[in-house]
């Protein structure tokens, strides 16, 4: 059976019974979750509070990159959560050494699709003028993306090995690769943003740095994410496993792993993708809007790291469950990941909703963004509750093998429901980015509505493995 606590080691104990010792498990395995993927939004949010105080049009610039390259990664990132449920599984199957093996045909999988990704990217900024983004934005977005585009293989390898150790109950080295990459990135984005020139003499070489702008955010955060693939990958460098597990690829293996994931990436780029997109119908506003939208959406991404690390840990008890061949297990724990999580949410939401005018000085918010911004929050709070609940219903699904129909209701969620709003009262109706952002509202709330009911009807049968 599954472990329960975090320990440096693929060992086994009983699953928590009854709803206090399923929440002390859960939360056990959340909390760290949640501090690893907090940290990997916050590096974002670094970069747009400090790039925000280089000016609109610099914030303008970091956001539609932002965008673009969620959208462009966003496929890679949910194809390679197709290890997830694999190596969840096998730990609740009782066969650590089957995980492992998962883990190596992933991070060979990941590689090979970073890399295709990385081309994708750097040719998008080609097809912006096209939706009437300025060409002084296509400047600063194709520079920010060429020093971006080179940590996509590396961010797909620490998703792939994140899978492997959250599975086996030990999260610590992703909390501690967050925290030093964030540290890092604190002190590199100022100084590649802003250059080295005014730092005292002491410093030495780090005077010579250039001011690179909008790009020295982007090139801190490739530096800080190769940093973060070491630290996980001595962690599992550490852990022991019976036999010798293959490192070689192994393409079966890489095809099992895709067909899960491939439901999973095309959810998450159709999710990514429409919110992306409202980045690009911001920009035709005008620098205002689209710098409203990204500090808006960073605040946004920051709290929604808590579902998805309740949703991250919901999936891995699940799939020791559903390894274990445990259905009322199965269920249990994912009813309880989606009712943590709604609650978490709301909680975020309450703080969206008493205090935007603190949030938007703490983001160094322009005058000329802040009436945008302050509406924006507002909304934000609003649909919290349901973007909690369709971020965790995607985990947990995932931990059951239902991978195919979270796809399914993203796309009539966002695209039939969501989309159509935000073109509506966006532009139709003139209600400008706050009518865009209402939009979203209703995609969310359309998506967490299908992914809970479906849970609960797979979940009232018996829920078999992927494998054997």
């Amino acid at each position: 059976m599954p472990p329960e606590a975090a320990e440096p080691s693929v060992s086994s104990s009983p699953p928590a019974r009854g709803i206090r010792g399923e929440l002390r498990a859960l939360l056990a395995l959340a909390v760290p979750l949640c501090i690893a993927q907090a940290g990997q939004s916050l590096m974002s949010v670094t970069d747009t509070f400090i790039v925000g105080r280089a000016g609109t049009s610099a914030l303008a610039a970091v956001g539609l990159s932002h965008a673009l390259f969620f959208a462009v990664s966003s496929f890679g990132m949910g194809l390679m959560m197709g290890v997830d449920p694999l190596v969840s599984q096998a730990i609740g199957a009782g066969n650590p050494r089957r995980a492992r093996d998962v883990l190596w045909q992933g991070v060979w999988l990941s590689a090979f699709v970073g890399v295709v990704l990385w081309a994708v990217l750097i040719t998008v900024p080609s097809g912006l003028p096209w939706v009437g983004v300025a060409e002084e934005q296509i400047v600063q977005v194709r520079a920010f993306l060429h020093f971006r585009a080179p940590s996509l293989p590396l961010m797909l390898i620490f998703l792939t090995v994140r899978a492997y150790l959250q599975a086996i109950g030990t999260p610590r080295p992703l909390v501690v690769s967050a925290v030093l990459a964030n540290i890092f990135n604190v002190m590199l984005v100022p100084l590649f943003v802003f250059g080295g020139e005014s730092l005292p003499t002491w410093a030495g070489p780090l005077t010579h740095v250039p001011a690179m702008g909008a790009a020295g955010a982007a090139l801190s955060t490739l530096l800080c994410t190769a940093l973060e693939v070491l630290i996980v990958a001595r962690a599992v460098q550490a852990i022991p496993v019976p036999g010798t597990p293959s490192r070689r690829p192994v393409k079966a293996d890489q095809l099992r792993a895709f067909r899960v994931g491939l439901p999973i990436g095309l959810h998450i780029a159709a999710e990514v993708g429409v919110f992306a997109l409202a980045g690009v119908l911001s920009a035709k506003l005008g620098p205002e809007s689209v710098g409203a939208h990204q500090i808006a959406i960073s605040f946004a991404s920051l709290t929604f790291t808590m579902a998805l690390g309740i949703g991250n840990a919901g999936s891995v008890r699940v799939g020791w469950a559903v390894g274990a061949h445990d259905t009322p297990q199965a269920r249990r724990s994912g009813l309880m990941a989606f009712a943590l999580g709604a609650v978490v949410m709301s909680l975020g939401g309450l703080v969206f909703a008493l205090f935007p005018g603190s949030l938007a000085k703490l983001a160094g918010a322009p005058p000329d963004v802040l009436p945008l911004l302050l509406p924006l929050l507002m909304v934000s709070a609003i649909f919290q509750v349901f973007d909690g609940v369709q971020g965790v219903g995607a985990g947990v699904l995932r931990g059951a093998g239902q991978t195919r129909f979270t796809f399914v209701a993203n796309i009539v969620g966002h695209y039939a429901v969501g989309l159509p709003l935000t073109l509506l009262l966006g532009f139709h109706l003139g209600m400008g980015v706050l009518g865009i952002w209402w939009g979203l509202c209703a995609g969310l709330i359309t998506v967490a509505a299908a992914v809970l009911w479906r849970f609960w009807h797979v979940s009232a049968g018996t829920l078999r493995p992927l494998e054997g």
